[in-house]
């Protein structure tokens, strides 16, 4: 194909100067050189590069830039660093160059950014240790972390130039990790739209068929919304303040969590929208004129009650600073409300990148929103520098918080603490200070004695209980939610646990001189591996304790002084019924560009379906290959696919149906609706006679008038599925019909 060089010139420029438009708010004097210039780098070095869908590759550096000034509104520095931020990975320029031209400051966060880049490139069996690795710039420079979800975000928007077992890889990982800690860095925007592409890709079907119809109600929804809101804003403007109004659709992916999470159908999501109230306040005037705002809106509309939700006065760990209410609007329907400031939407849409231009810039919204936001990262800083945590252990914990609620704990003196939902009174003791939750016994909540296990509630004053002779054991890892506390625990057990290692390791010491071994770090973690030890610390703990028996030893032989296994072993772990390979990709039996056709007789590989999630033919589907060689399929929607392809993309295999007749599968549906003494024979007559399809069993359950039921009938493929669902769903008095989730 020709090239059209002057129309690529002249697309590139156009990019260039959309950047220049969206930066110019924030620029300073002499920022357009710096910009110009590290554009010009930037063009230079990728010059010979295209992306998969053939564009110049300098389209994708823009972008990012773009991201990162129009959408999280960071500044000059940003704006370079993501405008070079693939160059010294990708092409000849080194730190140092970058460093000549710019700075220390725009250097640090490119290396950081590097690092990255070659962590995410890699292979490697475990994918959290990638994901430790990627948050460890936390404790760097924050804008690290912020230019690469930037960059997520762009790649995620052009994803559709990838393989499919690529699309599903880079979608997992964006479920998993980057869409939390968007959450967690108060970027709802972009975390909408991460898992928004992300559901593109990983439940096609269902983001087609909600996307359709939010499309076929939007006439309906938007004159609601006006109807809703044109009250309200009269009254805004009658009371002097300065206030817009308006409506905002939920994403697609929020609406799917709904449906799923309360096993309802899309019409009977009541809450597709949220009205806005932000208002042009004095920064002296915020709270003030947002409670103004709050009583007209509980005066034109009556509230819910117990739908307050106040974080105005106590803000959310990431800044988060807004009034939720919800009211009842016209026709009877809830709506939710959020009522806040300029400033407050910029960091609610921004978030931690408006808090640290707000930071640059010298104003401070509130001490309690600094300090909330400073505690945490100071907790993620201090979490993520032990080099001791287990990489799967660490994710999972990490992960965890991101998207945890929160909850407001007083000390005696009034203190407010933020800690997560289900935090116990043991969390709060390490909140404090470690030694204090190293040595709690107890705590009065609210003046009652209560154990160090005893849940706190929002509101809750507490006063930890001491004691010299106390010290963390195991069971207080069950104790405790938060990710601070486990680590302190942890470490505290490690110590205990260092001790005896070291008796372990002067027998071992003694069994390698022996067997003329060298005693390294690299034998000692092949003896761990060998002999399914989770780490080497385990492996000398366990020598110390006696439970381990050297003369297994005979099993190896020694080369060089290195040790080498007679007979390999595999070293593995169960989790939801998969088995995770934790060795090197070189060893897959199967082929990497391989594709498995389901019930297709030629097929040479082994597979069998997932019983987490019951796929059935014509969902869209994924195979992940198991340790022992079995193809495992799985609907892509399923967590556990998608958990299974963030940590081990590598280990998927491109999945589809054989177009033969297949034969039928047992697919559950759930239903509700009204009770009536012949809804069985109707449900009955539709499958049975009409569908003429095979029931396993059906259970009914009715409760003061309304039943609750479950059928589990054997379909051949999801087309006869929604037939079926359809039909039934048309039954007079059935309520919602739905195929069971995973």
């Amino acid at each position: 194909m020709e090239i059209n060089v002057e129309a690529e010139k002249k697309a590139i420029l156009k990019d260039y100067r959309q950047l220049l438009r969206l930066a110019q708010p924030r620029m300073k004097k002499g920022d357009d050189k710096r910009i110009r210039h590290a554009f010009e780098m930037a063009v230079d070095a990728h010059k010979h590069m295209r992306r998969k869908s053939g564009e110049p590759y300098i389209h994708h550096p823009i972008a990012v830039a773009k991201i990162v000034s129009g959408d999280m509104g960071l500044g000059t520095t940003s704006i370079i660093c993501a405008l070079l931020h693939d160059t010294v990975e990708d092409t000849d320029l080194t730190i140092d160059d970058v460093r000549k031209e710019f700075g220390n400051t725009v250097a640090k966060i490119i290396d950081g950014l590097t690092k990255i880049s070659k962590i995410s490139h890699q292979t490697e069996s475990i994918q959290a240790e990638n994901y430790r690795k990627i948050l460890l710039t936390l404790s760097d420079d924050i804008r690290v972390i912020l230019i690469k979800i930037a960059d997520r975000l762009h790649n995620m928007r052009t994803l559709d130039g990838q393989s499919r077992k690529n699309q599903l890889k880079i979608a997992s990982e964006t479920i998993y990790l980057y869409a939390p800690l968007a959450h967690r860095l108060g970027l709802y925007s972009i975390k909408g739209e991460l898992e928004d592409l992300a559901m593109k890709y990983t439940e096609t079907e269902k983001y087609k068929e909600i996307a359709k119809a939010l499309e076929s109600t939007k006439k309906e929804r938007t004159k609601y919304i006006n109807d809703f809101t044109k009250p309200l804003q009269e009254e805004m403007d009658k009371s002097g303040l300065k206030a817009n109004v308006f409506g905002r659709p939920k994403s697609i992916s929020s609406i799917w969590n709904k449906m799923r999470k309360k096993e309802i159908s899309f019409d009977d999501v009541y809450d597709k929208f949220a009205i806005r109230v932000i208002i042009d306040a004095a920064p002296e005037k915020e709270k003030e004129d947002c409670w103004r705002a709050f009583s007209i809106v509980t005066d034109k509309y009556s509230p819910q009650p117990n739908r307050l939700r106040d974080w105005i006065s106590h803000p959310k760990g990431n800044g988060y600073e807004s009034l939720h209410t919800t009211v009842m609007g016209p026709g009877g329907q809830w709506v939710e409300v959020q009522i806040r400031t300029q400033r407050m939407d910029e960091v609610a849409e921004k978030g931690l990148a408006a808090h640290y231009k707000y930071k640059e810039n010298k104003f401070k919204a509130s001490n309690s929103t600094e300090e909330v936001i400073e505690t945490w990262l100071m907790h993620v800083r201090e979490y993520l520098k032990n080099p001791d945590i287990n990489p799967i252990e660490f994710i999972n914990d990490f992960k965890l918080q991101l998207y945890q609620k929160e909850i407001y704990i007083f000390t005696p003196k009034g203190e407010l603490k933020i800690l997560p939902a289900n935090a116990t009174a043991l969390d709060f003791a390490y909140t404090v200070h470690t030694n204090v939750g190293d040595t709690c016994i107890g705590a009065k909540v609210n003046n009652k004695l209560m154990p160090i296990s005893h849940e706190l509630k929002n509101g809750d004053q507490v006063e930890i209980i001491t004691s010299r002779k106390q010290k963390p054991n195991e069971d207080w890892l069950g104790f405790v939610t938060t990710s601070r506390a486990k680590a302190k625990i942890k470490n505290s057990l490690r110590e205990e646990k260092r001790k005896i290692a070291d008796d372990g390791k002067e027998i071992l010491e003694r069994k390698f001189s022996q067997l003329k071994a060298n005693y390294t770090n690299e034998n000692l973690t092949l003896l761990a591996s060998f002999l399914k030890m989770p780490s080497p610390l385990d492996l000398l703990y366990n020598i110390g304790k006696g439970l381990i028996n050297l003369s297994e030893l005979k099993q190896l032989k020694v080369v060089g002084g290195n040790l080498e296994i007679v007979k390999a072993e595999k070293v593995y772990k169960e989790k939801n019924e998969e088995r995770f390979l934790m060795q090197d990709e070189n060893q897959n039996e199967i082929p990497k560009n391989a594709e498995l056709i389901i019930f297709d007789e030629s097929s040479q590989f082994p597979y069998e379906f997932a019983k987490c999630c019951n796929a059935i033919p014509g969902d869209d589907v994924i195979g992940f290959i198991s340790i022992n060689g079995v193809i495992k399929i799985h609907r892509t929607g399923c967590p556990n696919v998608i958990n299974l392809a963030s940590k081990y993309g590598y280990r998927i295999i491109k999945t589809r149906w054989t177009a033969k007749t297949t034969p039928a599968f047992l697919t559950t549906i759930k239903l509700m609706g009204l009770d009536d003494m012949g809804i069985i024979n109707k449900l009955s007559s539709i499958i049975s006679s009409d569908m003429k399809l095979n029931m396993q069993s059906i259970s009914l359950e009715s409760k003061e008038g309304i039943f609750e039921g479950i059928i589990k009938v054997f379909v051949k493929d999801n087309g006869q599925l929604n037939t079926l669902m359809t039909k039934l769903k048309a039954i007079d008095g059935i309520n919602s019909v739905i195929r069971e989730e995973i």
